[in-house]
């Protein structure tokens, strides 16, 4: 994983700034700004089609900028650097991805070392360790030599994490990494991302739709509503009963957990509020 020094602070490790974004002509996302900090997890939060997936694919580069612009702490743009050293600071779990035939999983997690590699695996030094400890870290050593194709939908998630940490960058995008899961290995991928952010000052930025993971794991969140950010800031400036409940169109109650002091969050259908009376 990748080492540094102190974390958080007011450094941005990566920023969107004013960032105009759309397909076919159509704005999606609507001058949107997100700062992804050195040592802290940012969570996107928002309901479908509110822009979350489209920024931060455009944070990747695998989204066209209609306006703004995304860079590094240091001033380089994003757009600027040829692909190998983009891929050396930025990897992106995205949604889904083609899943190859007949190829191991050792040897998928392997792709996760292209930026460092030339011709030959052999100009990779680090390679192997980066993959075993990668495989190691998401729980998949033990299925190394499986083919990927053979997978469950959960097993071939925690591959595609493995691949990213293989890559070994300052910059970690995940979007909705639980999809998939069952509990066990929802829990232990936030508190991987709690780990890369505290331990290796990774700047992790990811989308999720459970409102309670995201107060759970981040450091600050970003609100989406109708493709514009609505608020940003901590989990407890963030979660507020009406912000939520105009977001999501349902009524969402707010409290605080009196054991671990996070917000929690609680959505209201006409059953549980018959209930609750």
């Amino acid at each position: 994983m990748v080492s540094g020094g102190a974390s958080g602070g007011a450094e941005q490790r990566l920023s969107g700034v004013d960032l105009r974004l759309g397909y076919h002509g159509t704005q999606v996302v609507h001058g949107a700004t997100i700062a992804l900090r050195p040592g802290a997890v940012t969570a996107l939060v928002g309901p479908n089609g509110s822009g979350k997936s489209t920024l931060l694919r455009a944070l990747a580069r695998l989204h066209p900028i209609g306006g703004g612009a995304v860079h590094f702490a240091d001033g380089t743009a994003a757009a600027g650097l040829p692909a190998k050293e983009f891929a050396r600071r930025v990897t992106l779990l995205a949604q889904s991805r083609p899943v190859p035939s007949g190829v191991t999983v050792r040897d998928v997690v392997g792709y996760g070392r292209h930026p460092y590699r030339g011709r030959w695996r052999a100009d990779d030094p680090d390679g192997p360790a980066a993959v075993a400890r990668a495989m190691e870290v998401t729980g998949v050593t033990a299925m190394a030599d499986r083919p990927v194709d053979e997978l469950s939908g959960g097993e071939l998630q925690r591959v595609w994490l493995a691949t990213c940490l293989a890559q070994d960058t300052p910059v970690l995008l995940l979007d909705e990494p639980t999809t998939f899961l069952d509990l066990r290995y929802q829990v232990e991928i936030l508190d991987l991302m709690r780990d890369l952010a505290d331990e290796h000052d990774v700047a992790v930025g990811v989308v999720l739709h459970d409102l309670n993971q995201a107060a759970a794991v981040a450091d600050e969140v970003v609100l989406l509503h109708g493709g514009r950010v609505r608020a940003t800031g901590t989990p407890a400036e963030v979660f507020t009963e009406p912000d939520l409940t105009e977001t999501y169109g349902i009524r969402i109650e707010v409290a605080v957990d009196p054991l671990s002091g996070l917000v929690t969050t609680r959505p209201v259908g006409r059953h549980l509020a018959r209930v609750a009376l």
